[in-house]
Protein backbone atom coordinates (compact mmCIF):
# COMPACT_ATOMS: atom_id res chain seq x y z
CA UNK A 1 0.00 0.00 0.00
CA UNK A 2 3.08 2.56 0.95
CA UNK A 3 4.55 1.12 -2.53
CA UNK A 4 1.17 2.47 -4.26
CA UNK A 5 0.61 5.73 -2.57
CA UNK A 6 4.22 6.81 -3.19
CA UNK A 7 4.06 5.96 -7.14
CA UNK A 8 0.57 8.16 -7.48
CA UNK A 9 2.43 10.79 -5.59
CA UNK A 10 5.46 10.58 -7.92
CA UNK A 11 2.76 10.54 -10.98
CA UNK A 12 0.43 12.97 -10.06
CA UNK A 13 4.45 15.24 -9.24
CA UNK A 14 5.29 14.34 -12.98
CA UNK A 15 1.58 14.93 -14.58
CA UNK A 16 2.08 18.96 -12.74
CA UNK A 17 5.05 19.60 -14.01
CA UNK A 18 3.90 18.66 -17.56
CA UNK A 19 0.85 20.58 -17.18
CA UNK A 20 2.91 23.63 -16.02
CA UNK A 21 5.38 23.22 -19.01
CA UNK A 22 1.95 23.06 -21.67
CA UNK A 23 -0.21 25.67 -20.39
CA UNK A 24 2.33 28.37 -18.49
CA UNK A 25 3.31 30.14 -21.68
CA UNK A 26 -0.60 30.09 -22.65
CA UNK A 27 -1.38 31.39 -19.27
CA UNK A 28 1.22 34.29 -19.75
CA UNK A 29 -0.16 35.64 -23.16
CA UNK A 30 -3.80 35.60 -21.67
CA UNK A 31 -2.60 37.34 -18.42
CA UNK A 32 -0.16 40.16 -20.46
CA UNK A 33 -3.10 40.49 -22.92
CA UNK A 34 -5.35 41.26 -20.37
CA UNK A 35 -2.93 43.18 -18.41
CA UNK A 36 -1.28 45.25 -21.14
CA UNK A 37 -4.45 45.11 -23.77
CA UNK A 38 -7.13 48.23 -22.60
CA UNK A 39 -10.06 47.33 -24.38
CA UNK A 40 -9.66 43.28 -23.28
CA UNK A 41 -12.52 43.62 -21.01
CA UNK A 42 -14.75 45.19 -24.07
CA UNK A 43 -13.68 42.48 -26.78
CA UNK A 44 -14.77 39.83 -24.14
CA UNK A 45 -17.85 41.19 -23.81
CA UNK A 46 -18.58 42.30 -27.03
CA UNK A 47 -18.13 38.75 -28.07
CA UNK A 48 -20.71 37.38 -25.68
CA UNK A 49 -22.94 39.79 -26.92
CA UNK A 50 -22.46 39.46 -30.47
CA UNK A 51 -23.10 35.35 -29.34
CA UNK A 52 -26.04 36.38 -27.32
CA UNK A 53 -27.61 38.69 -30.32
CA UNK A 54 -27.41 35.34 -32.84
CA UNK A 55 -28.80 33.43 -30.25
CA UNK A 56 -31.99 35.90 -30.05
CA UNK A 57 -32.28 35.66 -33.40
CA UNK A 58 -32.27 32.04 -34.26
CA UNK A 59 -34.32 32.05 -30.98
CA UNK A 60 -37.07 34.54 -32.91
CA UNK A 61 -37.20 32.35 -36.71
CA UNK A 62 -37.72 29.51 -34.64
CA UNK A 63 -40.80 31.53 -32.67
CA UNK A 64 -42.16 32.33 -35.84
CA UNK A 65 -46.43 31.71 -35.52
CA UNK A 66 -48.84 32.42 -38.80
CA UNK A 67 -50.44 35.61 -38.29
CA UNK A 68 -52.45 36.10 -41.73
CA UNK A 69 -53.38 33.54 -44.30
CA UNK A 70 -54.96 34.48 -47.57
CA UNK A 71 -57.80 33.45 -49.17
CA UNK A 72 -57.97 31.17 -51.22
CA UNK A 73 -58.49 32.69 -54.93
CA UNK A 74 -61.58 30.85 -57.22
CA UNK A 75 -58.95 30.24 -59.36
CA UNK A 76 -56.41 28.94 -57.26
CA UNK A 77 -52.76 28.59 -58.57
CA UNK A 78 -49.41 27.25 -57.20
CA UNK A 79 -47.59 30.80 -55.90
CA UNK A 80 -44.14 30.45 -57.61
CA UNK A 81 -42.67 34.17 -56.34
CA UNK A 82 -42.85 36.47 -53.81
CA UNK A 83 -41.97 40.31 -52.85
CA UNK A 84 -42.63 42.29 -50.39
CA UNK A 85 -42.94 46.67 -51.33
CA UNK A 86 -40.12 48.89 -49.52
CA UNK A 87 -42.80 51.83 -47.98
CA UNK A 88 -41.43 55.19 -48.04
CA UNK A 89 -43.68 56.66 -46.07
CA UNK A 90 -44.89 53.93 -43.15
CA UNK A 91 -44.66 50.43 -43.13
CA UNK A 92 -48.64 50.07 -42.53
CA UNK A 93 -48.74 50.70 -46.59
CA UNK A 94 -46.23 47.69 -47.14
CA UNK A 95 -47.69 45.27 -50.29
CA UNK A 96 -46.99 41.81 -51.14
CA UNK A 97 -47.31 41.06 -55.14
CA UNK A 98 -46.49 37.17 -56.27
CA UNK A 99 -46.66 35.47 -59.21
CA UNK A 100 -48.72 32.56 -60.15
CA UNK A 101 -48.75 29.43 -62.26
CA UNK A 102 -51.73 30.53 -64.36
CA UNK A 103 -49.44 33.44 -65.52
CA UNK A 104 -51.29 36.10 -63.07
CA UNK A 105 -49.85 38.36 -60.79
CA UNK A 106 -51.28 39.09 -57.49
CA UNK A 107 -51.51 41.96 -55.21
CA UNK A 108 -52.24 42.02 -51.51
CA UNK A 109 -52.35 43.94 -47.95
CA UNK A 110 -49.23 42.60 -46.40
CA UNK A 111 -50.50 43.42 -42.53
CA UNK A 112 -54.40 42.06 -43.68
CA UNK A 113 -53.22 39.54 -46.75
CA UNK A 114 -56.61 40.82 -48.07
CA UNK A 115 -56.88 40.74 -52.13
CA UNK A 116 -56.31 43.95 -53.79
CA UNK A 117 -56.37 43.29 -57.45
CA UNK A 118 -54.82 41.01 -60.44
CA UNK A 119 -52.65 41.00 -63.69
CA UNK A 120 -53.62 38.08 -65.73
CA UNK A 121 -52.60 39.99 -69.35
CA UNK A 122 -49.49 38.02 -69.68
CA UNK A 123 -48.84 36.27 -72.66
CA UNK A 124 -45.95 33.76 -71.30
CA UNK A 125 -44.96 32.14 -68.19
CA UNK A 126 -43.92 34.38 -66.00
CA UNK A 127 -40.34 34.25 -64.61
CA UNK A 128 -40.75 36.82 -60.91
CA UNK A 129 -42.33 39.77 -59.53
CA UNK A 130 -40.25 42.72 -57.68
CA UNK A 131 -41.01 45.80 -55.94
CA UNK A 132 -38.76 49.28 -57.05
CA UNK A 133 -36.96 50.36 -54.30
CA UNK A 134 -38.00 54.00 -54.03
CA UNK A 135 -41.85 53.38 -54.40
CA UNK A 136 -43.53 50.88 -53.28
CA UNK A 137 -46.21 51.81 -55.71
CA UNK A 138 -44.29 50.34 -58.87
CA UNK A 139 -44.03 46.67 -59.85
CA UNK A 140 -42.04 44.71 -62.18
CA UNK A 141 -42.17 41.13 -63.43
CA UNK A 142 -40.76 39.20 -66.59
CA UNK A 143 -42.01 36.96 -68.79
CA UNK A 144 -40.69 34.24 -71.14
CA UNK A 145 -42.38 36.39 -74.23
CA UNK A 146 -39.30 38.23 -74.13
CA UNK A 147 -40.50 41.25 -71.70
CA UNK A 148 -40.30 42.69 -68.73
CA UNK A 149 -42.99 44.89 -67.60
CA UNK A 150 -43.74 47.53 -65.01
CA UNK A 151 -47.06 48.37 -63.64
CA UNK A 152 -48.34 51.27 -61.49
CA UNK A 153 -50.69 50.06 -58.47
CA UNK A 154 -52.32 53.11 -58.19
CA UNK A 155 -53.68 53.06 -61.76
CA UNK A 156 -56.86 51.08 -62.35
CA UNK A 157 -55.49 50.02 -65.81
CA UNK A 158 -54.59 46.43 -66.53
CA UNK A 159 -52.00 47.71 -69.18
CA UNK A 160 -48.48 48.23 -67.89
CA UNK A 161 -46.94 51.54 -67.93
CA UNK A 162 -43.74 50.48 -69.42
CA UNK A 163 -42.72 47.65 -71.59
CA UNK A 164 -39.12 46.59 -71.27
CA UNK A 165 -38.60 44.47 -74.98
CA UNK A 166 -35.61 42.06 -75.35
CA UNK A 167 -34.55 40.72 -78.11
CA UNK A 168 -36.78 38.27 -80.74
CA UNK A 169 -34.98 35.03 -79.73
CA UNK A 170 -34.95 36.08 -75.86
CA UNK A 171 -36.97 33.77 -73.25
CA UNK A 172 -36.44 35.36 -70.32
CA UNK A 173 -36.36 33.03 -66.86
CA UNK A 174 -34.79 35.81 -64.59
CA UNK A 175 -34.73 39.78 -63.61
CA UNK A 176 -34.39 41.51 -61.07
CA UNK A 177 -33.63 45.61 -60.53
CA UNK A 178 -30.87 47.57 -59.13
CA UNK A 179 -30.95 48.77 -55.73
CA UNK A 180 -31.42 52.76 -57.17
CA UNK A 181 -34.30 51.37 -59.44
CA UNK A 182 -31.94 52.64 -62.28
CA UNK A 183 -31.00 49.21 -64.51
CA UNK A 184 -33.39 46.07 -65.01
CA UNK A 185 -30.91 43.23 -65.94
CA UNK A 186 -32.81 39.78 -67.06
CA UNK A 187 -31.54 36.35 -68.07
CA UNK A 188 -32.66 34.21 -70.50
CA UNK A 189 -33.20 30.58 -71.19
CA UNK A 190 -30.56 29.01 -73.74
CA UNK A 191 -31.67 29.46 -77.42
CA UNK A 192 -29.58 27.26 -79.88
CA UNK A 193 -25.86 28.12 -78.21
CA UNK A 194 -26.71 31.59 -77.20
CA UNK A 195 -27.83 33.43 -73.55
CA UNK A 196 -27.84 36.31 -72.67
CA UNK A 197 -28.30 39.17 -69.60
CA UNK A 198 -29.83 41.86 -71.05
CA UNK A 199 -29.74 45.70 -69.39
CA UNK A 200 -32.00 48.45 -69.74
CA UNK A 201 -32.30 51.90 -68.35
CA UNK A 202 -35.10 51.99 -65.99
CA UNK A 203 -35.37 55.38 -64.83
CA UNK A 204 -38.72 57.28 -65.37
CA UNK A 205 -40.63 53.96 -66.01
CA UNK A 206 -44.18 55.57 -64.91
CA UNK A 207 -43.32 58.96 -66.74
CA UNK A 208 -44.12 57.80 -70.34
CA UNK A 209 -47.21 55.27 -70.01
CA UNK A 210 -47.28 52.00 -72.61
CA UNK A 211 -43.91 52.77 -74.50
CA UNK A 212 -41.33 50.12 -75.08
CA UNK A 213 -37.85 50.37 -74.40
CA UNK A 214 -35.17 48.35 -75.89
CA UNK A 215 -31.84 47.35 -74.66
CA UNK A 216 -29.01 48.90 -73.29
CA UNK A 217 -27.01 46.23 -74.28
CA UNK A 218 -26.29 42.60 -73.04
CA UNK A 219 -23.58 40.21 -71.99
CA UNK A 220 -23.53 37.12 -74.17
CA UNK A 221 -20.05 35.56 -73.22
CA UNK A 222 -19.85 34.15 -69.37
CA UNK A 223 -22.74 31.63 -69.62
CA UNK A 224 -23.08 28.64 -71.62
CA UNK A 225 -26.94 27.29 -70.51
CA UNK A 226 -29.90 29.13 -68.93
CA UNK A 227 -29.67 32.01 -66.93
CA UNK A 228 -31.70 30.94 -63.70
CA UNK A 229 -30.86 33.70 -61.54
CA UNK A 230 -30.36 37.38 -61.40
CA UNK A 231 -29.09 39.43 -58.65
CA UNK A 232 -28.34 42.99 -58.10
CA UNK A 233 -26.12 43.71 -55.00
CA UNK A 234 -28.15 45.32 -52.09
CA UNK A 235 -26.51 48.46 -51.40
CA UNK A 236 -23.57 48.34 -54.81
CA UNK A 237 -26.07 49.47 -57.63
CA UNK A 238 -23.40 48.47 -60.24
CA UNK A 239 -22.53 44.99 -58.78
CA UNK A 240 -24.84 42.36 -60.39
CA UNK A 241 -24.33 38.42 -60.08
CA UNK A 242 -25.85 35.66 -62.23
CA UNK A 243 -26.82 31.91 -61.77
CA UNK A 244 -26.78 29.18 -64.69
CA UNK A 245 -27.72 25.46 -65.02
CA UNK A 246 -24.21 25.71 -66.49
CA UNK A 247 -22.76 25.71 -62.51
CA UNK A 248 -21.33 29.47 -62.89
CA UNK A 249 -22.34 32.35 -60.15
CA UNK A 250 -21.13 35.54 -62.00
CA UNK A 251 -20.15 38.66 -60.44
CA UNK A 252 -20.42 41.66 -62.62
CA UNK A 253 -19.14 45.53 -62.64
CA UNK A 254 -21.64 46.79 -65.00
CA UNK A 255 -19.49 50.38 -64.95
CA UNK A 256 -16.89 48.68 -66.92
CA UNK A 257 -16.75 49.18 -70.45
CA UNK A 258 -17.40 45.68 -71.97
CA UNK A 259 -18.44 42.48 -70.48
CA UNK A 260 -14.62 40.90 -70.12
CA UNK A 261 -14.06 43.98 -67.69
CA UNK A 262 -16.87 43.99 -66.24
CA UNK A 263 -16.71 39.95 -64.68
CA UNK A 264 -14.87 40.43 -61.79
CA UNK A 265 -15.45 37.09 -60.13
CA UNK A 266 -16.41 33.55 -61.52
CA UNK A 267 -17.75 30.74 -58.75
CA UNK A 268 -18.42 26.95 -60.10
CA UNK A 269 -20.62 25.21 -58.04
CA UNK A 270 -20.26 22.21 -60.03
CA UNK A 271 -23.94 21.74 -60.40
CA UNK A 272 -27.07 23.56 -61.50
CA UNK A 273 -27.54 27.15 -60.05
CA UNK A 274 -31.43 27.31 -58.40
CA UNK A 275 -31.05 30.54 -56.66
CA UNK A 276 -28.48 33.05 -55.52
CA UNK A 277 -27.79 35.86 -52.79
CA UNK A 278 -25.34 38.28 -51.04
CA UNK A 279 -24.72 37.78 -47.52
CA UNK A 280 -21.93 39.63 -45.12
CA UNK A 281 -21.13 42.25 -44.04
CA UNK A 282 -21.26 44.83 -46.71
CA UNK A 283 -22.46 42.11 -48.52
CA UNK A 284 -19.24 40.77 -49.71
CA UNK A 285 -20.15 37.36 -50.29
CA UNK A 286 -22.13 35.30 -52.49
CA UNK A 287 -24.27 32.14 -52.06
CA UNK A 288 -26.28 29.65 -53.96
CA UNK A 289 -28.26 27.09 -54.00
CA UNK A 290 -28.26 23.97 -56.51
CA UNK A 291 -31.12 22.26 -58.08
CA UNK A 292 -29.91 19.23 -56.54
CA UNK A 293 -30.14 21.16 -52.87
CA UNK A 294 -26.69 21.58 -52.84
CA UNK A 295 -25.08 24.65 -51.38
CA UNK A 296 -22.04 26.62 -51.96
CA UNK A 297 -21.07 30.03 -49.84
CA UNK A 298 -18.21 32.00 -51.35
CA UNK A 299 -16.41 35.81 -50.30
CA UNK A 300 -15.19 37.24 -53.21
CA UNK A 301 -13.76 39.75 -50.84
CA UNK A 302 -10.42 37.16 -51.25
CA UNK A 303 -10.19 36.86 -54.76
CA UNK A 304 -7.27 38.95 -54.45
CA UNK A 305 -5.44 37.52 -51.75
CA UNK A 306 -4.33 34.23 -51.66
CA UNK A 307 -6.77 33.13 -48.79
CA UNK A 308 -9.21 30.77 -50.10
CA UNK A 309 -12.77 32.17 -50.84
CA UNK A 310 -14.98 29.17 -50.70
CA UNK A 311 -16.80 29.27 -47.17
CA UNK A 312 -18.74 26.06 -47.04
CA UNK A 313 -20.01 23.45 -49.92
CA UNK A 314 -22.41 20.96 -49.27
CA UNK A 315 -22.65 18.77 -51.71
CA UNK A 316 -26.89 17.21 -50.71
CA UNK A 317 -27.90 19.86 -47.63
CA UNK A 318 -30.31 16.90 -47.05
CA UNK A 319 -27.21 14.46 -46.24
CA UNK A 320 -25.98 17.08 -44.17
CA UNK A 321 -28.62 17.73 -41.56
CA UNK A 322 -30.12 15.71 -39.29
CA UNK A 323 -34.32 16.99 -38.32
CA UNK A 324 -35.78 15.36 -35.62
CA UNK A 325 -39.19 13.33 -36.34
CA UNK A 326 -38.86 14.97 -40.01
CA UNK A 327 -37.15 15.43 -43.52
CA UNK A 328 -35.63 17.31 -45.56
CA UNK A 329 -37.09 17.31 -49.24
CA UNK A 330 -35.78 20.47 -50.91
CA UNK A 331 -34.08 23.99 -50.63
CA UNK A 332 -36.33 26.91 -50.99
CA UNK A 333 -33.90 30.01 -50.78
CA UNK A 334 -31.33 32.47 -48.28
CA UNK A 335 -31.92 34.73 -45.92
CA UNK A 336 -29.29 37.09 -44.59
CA UNK A 337 -30.00 38.82 -41.32
CA UNK A 338 -28.22 42.02 -40.79
CA UNK A 339 -28.40 42.36 -37.03
CA UNK A 340 -26.96 39.26 -36.38
CA UNK A 341 -24.68 39.09 -39.02
CA UNK A 342 -25.60 35.35 -40.06
CA UNK A 343 -27.17 33.62 -42.86
CA UNK A 344 -29.99 31.49 -42.73
CA UNK A 345 -31.12 28.98 -45.66
CA UNK A 346 -35.00 27.61 -45.92
CA UNK A 347 -35.86 24.03 -47.17
CA UNK A 348 -39.23 21.97 -46.43
CA UNK A 349 -40.94 19.14 -46.95
CA UNK A 350 -43.60 18.13 -49.92
CA UNK A 351 -46.07 18.16 -47.08
CA UNK A 352 -45.92 22.14 -46.55
CA UNK A 353 -43.29 21.79 -43.11
CA UNK A 354 -40.63 24.66 -43.13
CA UNK A 355 -37.13 24.02 -41.81
CA UNK A 356 -34.69 27.20 -41.32
CA UNK A 357 -31.47 26.22 -40.99
CA UNK A 358 -28.02 28.33 -39.72
CA UNK A 359 -24.93 28.61 -41.69
CA UNK A 360 -21.64 28.84 -40.41
CA UNK A 361 -17.91 27.95 -41.88
CA UNK A 362 -18.46 24.57 -39.81
CA UNK A 363 -21.23 23.41 -41.72
CA UNK A 364 -25.11 23.52 -41.29
CA UNK A 365 -27.48 23.66 -38.37
CA UNK A 366 -31.17 23.32 -37.27
CA UNK A 367 -32.59 26.38 -36.41
CA UNK A 368 -36.20 25.72 -35.91
CA UNK A 369 -39.44 24.49 -38.20
CA UNK A 370 -42.61 25.72 -38.91
CA UNK A 371 -45.60 23.76 -38.96
CA UNK A 372 -49.20 23.58 -39.22
CA UNK A 373 -49.08 26.32 -42.25
CA UNK A 374 -48.96 24.92 -46.39
CA UNK A 375 -49.80 21.73 -47.27
CA UNK A 376 -47.84 21.00 -50.15
CA UNK A 377 -44.42 22.50 -51.54
CA UNK A 378 -43.26 25.98 -50.52
CA UNK A 379 -41.69 28.14 -53.41
CA UNK A 380 -41.14 31.10 -52.32
CA UNK A 381 -40.69 33.55 -49.50
CA UNK A 382 -39.67 36.88 -48.47
CA UNK A 383 -38.18 38.32 -44.98
CA UNK A 384 -39.34 41.37 -43.65
CA UNK A 385 -36.63 43.16 -41.35
CA UNK A 386 -38.32 45.98 -40.12
CA UNK A 387 -40.62 43.66 -38.14
CA UNK A 388 -39.12 40.30 -37.90
CA UNK A 389 -41.64 38.93 -40.05
CA UNK A 390 -42.36 36.25 -43.27
CA UNK A 391 -44.41 36.07 -46.01
CA UNK A 392 -44.46 32.34 -47.97
CA UNK A 393 -46.12 30.84 -50.77
CA UNK A 394 -46.70 27.49 -52.71
CA UNK A 395 -48.01 24.85 -54.08
CA UNK A 396 -51.11 24.86 -51.99
CA UNK A 397 -52.14 28.31 -53.61
CA UNK A 398 -51.67 29.83 -50.15
CA UNK A 399 -50.08 33.24 -48.52
CA UNK A 400 -48.74 33.16 -44.80
CA UNK A 401 -47.83 35.96 -42.94
CA UNK A 402 -45.43 34.72 -40.30
CA UNK A 403 -44.68 36.43 -36.86
CA UNK A 404 -42.98 36.14 -34.00
CA UNK A 405 -45.52 34.94 -31.47
CA UNK A 406 -48.78 35.50 -33.46
CA UNK A 407 -52.21 33.25 -32.91
CA UNK A 408 -53.61 32.77 -35.71
CA UNK A 409 -57.41 33.72 -35.14
CA UNK A 410 -58.36 30.15 -37.68
CA UNK A 411 -56.16 27.65 -37.01
CA UNK A 412 -58.13 25.46 -40.24
CA UNK A 413 -55.40 23.87 -43.08
CA UNK A 414 -56.23 24.58 -46.20
CA UNK A 415 -55.92 21.05 -48.10
CA UNK A 416 -53.07 20.57 -50.62
CA UNK A 417 -54.55 21.68 -54.55
CA UNK A 418 -54.73 19.15 -56.79
CA UNK A 419 -54.25 20.92 -59.67
CA UNK A 420 -51.70 19.93 -62.33
CA UNK A 421 -48.10 22.36 -62.31
CA UNK A 422 -48.39 24.46 -65.39
CA UNK A 423 -44.55 25.57 -64.86
CA UNK A 424 -41.99 23.46 -66.24
CA UNK A 425 -39.06 22.29 -64.28
CA UNK A 426 -36.12 24.05 -65.81
CA UNK A 427 -33.38 21.93 -65.06
CA UNK A 428 -30.48 20.55 -67.24
CA UNK A 429 -27.40 18.22 -67.10
CA UNK A 430 -24.97 20.54 -65.38
CA UNK A 431 -22.30 20.97 -67.86
CA UNK A 432 -18.85 21.05 -66.31
CA UNK A 433 -17.18 22.43 -69.93
CA UNK A 434 -16.91 25.62 -68.95
CA UNK A 435 -14.61 26.38 -65.79
CA UNK A 436 -13.70 29.35 -63.64
CA UNK A 437 -12.13 31.73 -65.54
CA UNK A 438 -10.84 33.14 -62.14
CA UNK A 439 -9.64 32.53 -59.22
Amino acid sequence: FSLSLQQDVIAGFLYAIVILIVFHPIVDQIDNFNLTYKYAPLIIIRAAAEMTAVEKIEEQLANLRIAKRSALSEEPAYILDVDVSKPAQSESSCLVAVSCSNKSIRVYNRETLNFLREYSSHPGVLSGVRFAHTCDSVLFSACSDGTVRCWDIRLATQQAVQVFSGYPSNVFISFDISCNDLIICAGTEKVEKDTFLVFWDARGVTNCASTSREPLGVYSESHNDDITKICFHPIKPNSVASGSTDGLVNVFDINKDNEDDALISTCNSDSSVSCIGWSGKDYKQVYCVTHDEGFCWWDIAQFDTEEPITLLHVLDVRDAVCIENDTLNYLVGGLYHEKADKLFLMGGTSTGNIHLLGCDSDGLSMVGSLCGGHSATVRSFCWNPADESLVTGGEDAQLLLWKPGAVEKSLSKKTSLKIASSVQKRVRVHNSSLKSRKK
